[in-house]
């Protein structure tokens, strides 16, 4: 059972001291490995995506530079890349708690949230 959270990330190095760097900017694709249906950390996102989108932009940006290193200039939002065992444990385990979502149905949760940005591999 595997899943990732896929972004494209632009960042740009700063250097200190008499040193330039040529280019400045780069961009990357981050991957964040989605903790399984019911575990902590599961609802990441509920609390960070909003219909296939970052739902606050600037927030999710610091939270890169922390886990990165560096200045950010960007991320965007690209894919939920997962296999068929997590993404059935995933709706199973939205559908056993819709209150959290205020949704009526499990594809209603996964639309609201992920958009058509679902990648399901078998």
């Amino acid at each position: 059972m595997h899943a990732e959270y896929a972004f494209a990330v632009r960042f740009r190095l700063d250097p200190d001291y008499e040193v330039r760097v040529d280019p400045q900017r780069f961009e990357t694709r981050m991957q964040r490995v989605a903790d399984d249906p019911g575990e902590p950390g599961w609802l990441f996102f509920r609390d960070n995506l909003w219909r296939g989108d970052i739902g606050d932009p600037v927030h999710f940006r610091e939270l890169t530079e922390d886990a990165l290193g560096v200045p950010i200039e960007h991320v965007e939002y690209r894919a939920f890349e997962t296999d068929t065992e997590y993404y059935d444990a995933l709706r199973e385990e939205i559908g056993a708690h819709l209150d959290r979502f205020k949704a009526d149905s499990t594809p209603e949760v996964l639309n609201k949230y992920f958009g058509s940005s679902v990648e399901v591999q078998n």
